[in-house]
Order: structure tokens, then C-alpha cells, then sequence
């Protein structure tokens, strides 16, 4: 896979968000929660604007670039909240966390900007650096496209059913918009055609043949899928209050957090068991049985959700912003970091393989027959 060169002119003006937040924040006018969500809503659109008129062509080739323009300035805005929240910056972002969206102050809502403002923003220079050459995204757009929709899925909802619901502010409605936006670059992404590969007929057969006892490395990624499957169920019916004595022991001595009453944790494990539990049990399938293409495209969604759910609901598990009885305790930290850790590896790993071994996912065209060729002679 082709990586392409990042967008250096996007990089620069997505760097413009650090100080128009300062001197943002420096006007009280914006202690608002209306004026709050008006200004950005302008800034965004001055923005697109700006965007539009010096990238004209790169937008007319793919309207995506645009989008991810405007996504790389938020990335960096997102980037200094959780920089500030933190305590590493102060007097930039104030006026937002307090009158724009309050919730983003959680541990949650932190790391949900830790991982916009660097995974997404490399995502986002990249990606737009690939329409600037003309070149090929699909793979990098696909896992974005599943980190963006998970971390949608998850925080959403839990601004409206955890505690934070009588927090909701105009801003809230701002980003209700952003659901479009995973709608619409997921048809466009999967609408791209799929890099040229040098497999022939006879090359894609013979990898099929290969019986799973001949697939050492399909072995062990089934045998991680089967283990992942029964742990999502298993937290699932921990969030779903069950009753065994397993669930009790987990959710206060290894995950206590999944009681918090934010609702985030409770949301993640409910959108695991209902999305990735399933997608567990098909790809341990198409592992086995040949000719499934449509696995290398998803497990790629699949690791960009996995990855950035991870990443969260780790970090928030044990960020100080989160109330001591929830935290993990410090006697099961370790298995804690170990099956979380796995639990987010093993997407990744599945979708290396898909990408750098797919002849046995491919449906290759049948064999001309040994016989035709002699009789046209």
C-alpha cells in the first residue's frame, strides 16, 4: 500500500486554529453557549469558503478534499481541548469546553480529542495530500471512516443518556451534523476502485487450495477472532447488569468504569456487542471459506473502530478526570492493559493480512479450459 505524501499548505493553515482560539478566548462576547456555536459555525464556513476558492480543482476532482481540510483545522482545535484540559496549555479552548459543549471536558471526551487531533489529522493530511497528486486513499479512507463513525456512535448518545444530558448546548446540534459526514465519504470512498494487484488466476486458485492447517497465520487470527467474540459478549452482558458472579467480580475489580454513570463505557460495550461481535463470526468465516472480497475493505472500518474505541475507553478508564471508585485498580492494572491492549491489536492485525496476502479473498475469473486452446489450432 502506497502511502501518500501529507498536504504541507493544509498542515500550515490547520495550525491558524491555535491562535484565533486564543484570541478567541480572550473575548467575553463568546461566554455565550449561543454565541459559541454561531461563531464556529462562521469560522467553519469562512473556512470552507477560503477553501473552496484556493483549491478549486482539487474539489471539483474529489469533493472529499474539502472535508478534510475543515476536518484537519477541527483536529487541531480538538488537539489543544484536550491539551488544555490536561493542563498542558492554558487560555485557549475555555470559552467552548464551559458554554459549547461541557461533556468534552470528560475522560472520555478528552481522549476522543486526543485521537482527532493526532490520528484523524495524519489521516486528514494524508489523505488530501493524495488527492493534491492524484493518488489512490481508499485503504486510509476506509479506516478513518470507522474510526469517525465509532467515535460518533459512542459520544453522541452518551451526551443524551448519561449524566452530562442536562449539559446539552446549542453546539450539541453542530455536531449532530457531523453523522452526515460518515454517510457520505463512506459511499464516496467505497465508490473507489481497489489497487491493481499482480495476482493471476492460477496464483489466486492455489492460495485457495490451501487448507486452514496450510495458513499458520489464519490460524492464530481465528483463534484471537473466537477469544474477541466471547469477550464482547462477556462485557456486554456485564453492562446488561447479569447476575453470575463472573460479571459481578469484573465490573468492580477489573472494570469498575463500565459503571460509570456517563454512559460512554456502557454505550461502547452495547455498540461492540451489536456491531463487532457479528463481524467477528463473519470474518472468522471468510478466513475459512475463500472468495469472501468483502473482508479485506471491512476489516480496515473494523480496525479504524476498534483502534479509536480502544484508545478511549482505555485512557478514560484510567484518566484522573474520571472519579476514583471508577478508576481500574492498581492490583489488576496489568490485565487490564493486556486484554484491552489484544482486544484493540487484533483488527490491525487481521487487516495487515487482508492487505498484503488477498489473493485468497479474491474472487479470481475461471481457468481457460487446456483443451479450447488446442482446438482453435
Amino acid at each position: 500500500m502506497d502511502i501518500p505524501p501529507l498536504a504541507g499548505k493544509i498542515a500550515a493553515m490547520s495550525l491558524g486554529a491555535l491562535p484565533l482560539s486564543y484570541a478567541l478566548n480572550q473575548v467575553s462576547a463568546f461566554s455565550q453557549p449561543l454565541c459559541a456555536v454561531l461563531m464556529s459555525a462562521l469560522i467553519l464556513g469562512l473556512l470552507f469558503m477560503a477553501v473552496y476558492s484556493l483549491s478549486h480543482g482539487e474539489i471539483t476532482y474529489d469533493p472529499l478534499y474539502a472535508v478534510f481540510v475543515l476536518f484537519s483545522f477541527t483536529s487541531v482545535v480538538d488537539l489543544v481541548i484536550a491539551l488544555q484540559e490536561d493542563g498542558y496549555m492554558v487560555g485557549f479552548m475555555d470559552f467552548y469546553t464551559k458554554e459549547g459543549e461541557p461533556y468534552l471536558r470528560t475522560a472520555h471526551g478528552i481522549f476522543i480529542c486526543y485521537w482527532d487531533g493526532t490520528v484523524h489529522y495524519l489521516l486528514y493530511l494524508a489523505m488530501a495530500g493524495a488527492i493534491r497528486k492524484r493518488k489512490r486513499y481508499r485503504n486510509l479512507g476506509l479506516y478513518w471512516l470507522g474510526s469517525f463513525a465509532m467515535s460518533l456512535l459512542v459520544f453522541l448518545p452518551g451526551n443524551i443518556l448519561g449524566k452530562y444530558s442536562s449539559e446539552i448546548r446549542p453546539a450539541f446540534f453542530l455536531a449532530i451534523l457531523y453523522m452526515l459526514v460518515p454517510c457520505w465519504a463512506g459511499v464516496k470512498i467505497f465508490s473507489q476502485s481497489h489497487a491493481p494487484t499482480s495476482y493471476t488466476p492460477n496464483m489466486v486458485q492455489e492460495e485457495q487450495k490451501k487448507g486452514l492447517l496450510q495458513r499458520p497465520a489464519d490460524l492464530v487470527i481465528i483463534t484471537y477472532l473466537v477469544l474477541a467474540a466471547f469477550f464482547t459478549l462477556f462485557r456486554g452482558l456485564v453492562v446488561l447488569d447479569c447476575p453470575t458472579d463472573a460479571c459481578f467480580i469484573y465490573i468492580y475489580q477489573y472494570e469498575p468504569y463500565l459503571r460509570d454513570p456517563v454512559a460512554y463505557p456502557k454505550l461502547q460495550m452495547l455498540v461492540y456487542l451489536f456491531y463487532a461481535l457479528p463481524f467477528y463470526c463473519l470474518a472468522a468465516y471468510a478466513l475459512i471459506f475463500p472468495g469472501c472480497s468483502w473482508l479485506p475493505d471491512w476489516a480496515l472500518v473494523f480496525a479504524g473502530a476498534i483502534g479509536q474505541a480502544q484508545f478511549s475507553h482505555m485512557g478514560a478508564s484510567m484518566h484522573l478526570r474520571t472519579p476514583f471508585t471508577y478508576r481500574v485498580p492498581e492490583d489488576t492494572w496489568t490485565t487490564f492493559f493486556l486484554s484491552n491492549m489484544l482486544f484493540a491489536l487484533g483488527p490491525h492485525l487481521l487487516a495487515f493480512r487482508c492487505l498484503w496476502w488477498p489473493a485468497f479473498f479474491m474472487q479470481s475469473p475461471p481457468l481457460e479450459p487446456q483443451g479450447q486452446g488446442k482446438k482453435q489450432q
